[in-house]
């Protein structure tokens, strides 16, 4: 089978660049080694009047590559609210994450480049950021989602938007225009056109120069992060932090303490947080009794303590899925035929938890209320509002608790209902 990569193409001109370079490449490494396919993905933001256009550039273009080509179309309701620019790009991330695990792709080629690099290191130097942000964007990382690893690659990471230009005039490419980048509004877009020229006269090379702070900054970055696994040896406990070790850390070296939070915060996909903020979480660890509990709101998710450990309470988004059992496997399932049925029917439901439901999890044990499985298991209060499966009328699987015993059978063709996360 042969090798599926894919790049993301918005039509502008790093990304056709790109595309024309890695056709090249492909076609010509498929003479002599193990074909690779070649998918082109686009993000339809719909906050263009000319997007519909742009839509229909990139398919041509895909066409004539001979590539395969899909799209996903992002709605933006209220644009008025909060970060236009910071909601597109996550979502943008989004969408191209689930067109990869649609289509297998193991490897997604990004367009960023040179001058996009000097532009983000500004971005984060005026907005205060520490070393993690003023590394800037890393040339290659792995995207981990619904159990399937992506590698993000920028291969144009060292080329300048000069370079760009130039091999597009010398193969005669041709791409369309974002009327928004001109809007200098735009923090981005001010730093294109008014800071990072001035910059250039001031000292030449001054792009290549911040993209090479950048990469010795990551370097150091990598260095903090072994210095945080080491401090955070007995503090960090699987995705969560320990309250008393990290209060005596912090006692002992702050800016250790300080290092092993971001460390932490970042491991678990969060934004780094001001030093205002940082400050004020340290007054409400030091202050809170013992056994008492607290919550702050930090990137769109809950950071809780809860029994001395803090961790973050992810809002439940996802859907469930059955995964088949191998015949010969031990393992009890749900009968394939009963699932297949109900699935026709229509008879098969997600829904939220209302009170007093009861479920059989185990053999010879009464059915228990999921309260007090809840309890049983020490499932923090925000996570009790468990997704729940329904087939039939009946409760047969709490996500994170466990399937309706008297449902699940040993042998037969079988699949075991999994609540798989959206990420």
């Amino acid at each position: 089978m042969a090798k599926r990569i894919a790049l993301a193409l918005s039509g502008g001109l790093d990304s056709v660049v790109l595309l024309d370079t890695v056709c090249k490449a492909v076609q010509a490494s498929n003479i002599s080694k193990e074909s690779t396919e070649v998918w082109v993905f686009h993000i339809h933001h719909g906050l263009q009047k000319p997007a519909d256009q742009w839509l229909e550039f990139c398919e041509k273009l895909a066409k004539k590559y001979h590539t395969q080509f899909d799209f996903r179309l992002l709605h933006f309701a209220d644009q008025s609210q909060g970060n236009i620019e910071a909601r597109a790009r996550a979502e943008r991330y989004d969408a191209l994450t689930e067109l990869c695990i649609e289509h297998g792709v193991e490897v997604l080629l990004l367009a960023h480049h040179q001058n996009d690099q000097a532009e983000t290191i500004l971005l984060q130097l005026l907005r205060g950021s520490g070393v993690a942000g003023l590394a800037g964007m890393p040339e290659q990382r792995i995207n981990t989602a619904d159990g399937r690893s992506i590698t993000l690659w920028r291969p144009l990471l060292n080329q300048s938007r000069a370079d760009l230009e130039a091999y597009a005039k010398k193969f005669k490419l041709k791409w369309v225009e974002d009327p928004s980048n001109q809007n200098t509004r735009y923090r981005r877009n001010a730093i294109r056109k008014e800071i990072i020229p001035r910059l250039e006269k001031i000292q030449p090379g001054a792009i290549s120069n911040l993209a090479r702070s950048a990469d010795l900054l990551a370097q150091s970055q990598l260095l903090l992060d072994r210095l945080a696994m080491l401090d955070g040896k007995d503090i960090i406990l699987g995705p969560t932090l320990k309250l008393k070790p990290l209060l005596a850390l912090a006692k002992l070296d702050k800016p250790a303490a300080n290092n092993l939070m971001r460390y932490w915060l970042r491991m678990s996909n969060l934004a780094m947080p001001s030093q205002e903020r940082l400050e004020s979480w340290w007054k409400d660890l030091i202050s809170v009794k013992q056994d008492s509990s607290l919550e702050w709101q930090h990137d769109e998710v809950s950071i809780r303590l809860w029994r001395g450990v803090l961790q973050v309470a992810n809002p439940a988004s996802g859907n469930w899925v059955f995964r088949s059992i191998p015949a010969r496997s031990k393992l009890l399932g749900l009968p394939e035929a009963m699932v297949s049925e109900a699935q026709q029917r229509g008879s098969v439901e997600y829904r939220q938890r209302q009170g007093a439901e009861k479920i059989q999890i185990k053999p010879n044990t009464p059915r228990k209320t999921l309260k007090n499985l809840f309890q049983e298991s020490d499932v923090p209060p925000w996570e009790r509002q468990a997704p729940l499966l329904y087939i039939n009328d009946e409760l047969i699987a709490v996500a994170g608790v466990g399937l309706s015993y008297p449902h699940l059978v040993p042998i037969g063709k079988r699949v075991l209902p999994e609540w798989s996360e959206k990420l």
